[in-house]
């Protein structure tokens, strides 16, 4: 797809209204639509039957129209995403393989459409068959193509980043893509082996999620397992307040509780925390498998 043509997609996505806060929704349904309508088409051509030729036609129809939805979409949030460092090509991309999809599955309904026409006369059973052969053919390119900018799409998610704050333009979607980022790299320096950049990120991330008691338990669990500061950790722990209700964190602080213990030689203090945990969530099999470890 040439610059020009992204240029025409692009002034007819400002003309019809912005749907771009739509898009992960509506390349779902392409997704599906379009795959299950290739796969009946073809099933259509071995098992002869108006269900499955009716239903094969209306997939690859609406399939259609919310690939040209999509494309609007895309086009009209993609603005934001290009101006990530290092994501323009890859939006580029994207696009370029979502409107060859679109582009290949408008011929592919122009066949559907065509077949129906030529059904209407009962003399021309076998050119419709043809037409039908014709669009299962086009269609399989078709979803190759979908496939490619699905996968695209993917890695702009999962693999850039390029989708949080997009949808609400709300900052905390993106401060949760700094939360994130400081989760997973103090977790990727730790198995590293790098113990002090893991801390360090963990204590930034504890910075700003003050009042957090899941971050501040996971800022003890730093202060055990990356500065062995187990006297600092247990002084922490004293000032994390858990809802009673929450017996997920409950479980977690009595199992660092214990951790810390362990790591200043005090066992008979590690097992007493553990068997009042045990006593309160008798329930928790985590809280048993840690108490049993220890006897």
């Amino acid at each position: 797809m040439n610059a020009d043509s992204r240029g025409v997609d692009r002034a007819r996505s400002r003309i019809v209204p912005n749907i771009g806060e739509f898009h992960p929704e509506i390349v779902h349904f392409v997704v599906v639509l379009l795959f299950v309508g290739v796969g009946l088409r073809w099933l259509s051509l071995v098992f002869r039957g108006p269900f499955i030729t009716t239903a094969a036609a209306l997939c690859l129809f609406f399939g259609t129209l919310a690939a040209l939805l999509a494309v609007t979409s895309g086009t009209q949030a993609h603005a934001a995403v290009e101006r990530i460092p290092g994501v323009r090509h890859q939006v580029i991309d994207h696009e370029e393989h979502a409107e060859t999809a679109r582009n290949i599955f408008l011929v592919v309904v122009a066949l559907e459409v065509a077949a129906l026409i030529v059904a209407n006369d009962p003399r021309r059973a076998r050119p419709t068959r043809w037409v039908h052969a014709a669009s299962a053919i086009v269609g399989l390119a078709g979803a190759f193509v979908l496939f490619g900018a699905a996968k695209r799409g993917g890695d702009l998610v999962y693999s850039f980043a390029g989708g949080p704050g997009l949808r609400s333009g709300n900052p905390t979607d993106v401060d949760r893509l700094l939360i994130a980022g400081l989760y997973n790299e103090s977790v990727r320096q730790r198995r590293a082996g790098r113990p002090q950049d893991a801390a360090t990120l963990v204590d930034e991330l504890a910075q700003r999620l003050p009042a957090d008691p899941e971050v501040k338990l996971l800022r003890v669990e730093s202060m055990i397992v990356d500065r062995k500061n187990y006297p600092g950790a247990l002084a922490t722990l004293d000032s994390v307040t858990i809802e009673p209700s929450n017996t997920r964190l409950r479980a977690r602080a009595a199992t660092l509780k214990a951790n810390a213990y362990i790591g200043l030689g005090k066992s008979d203090s590690a097992r007493a925390v553990l068997t009042a945990a045990v006593s309160a969530m008798p329930q928790n099999r985590v809280l048993k498998s840690k108490l049993d470890s220890l006897r």
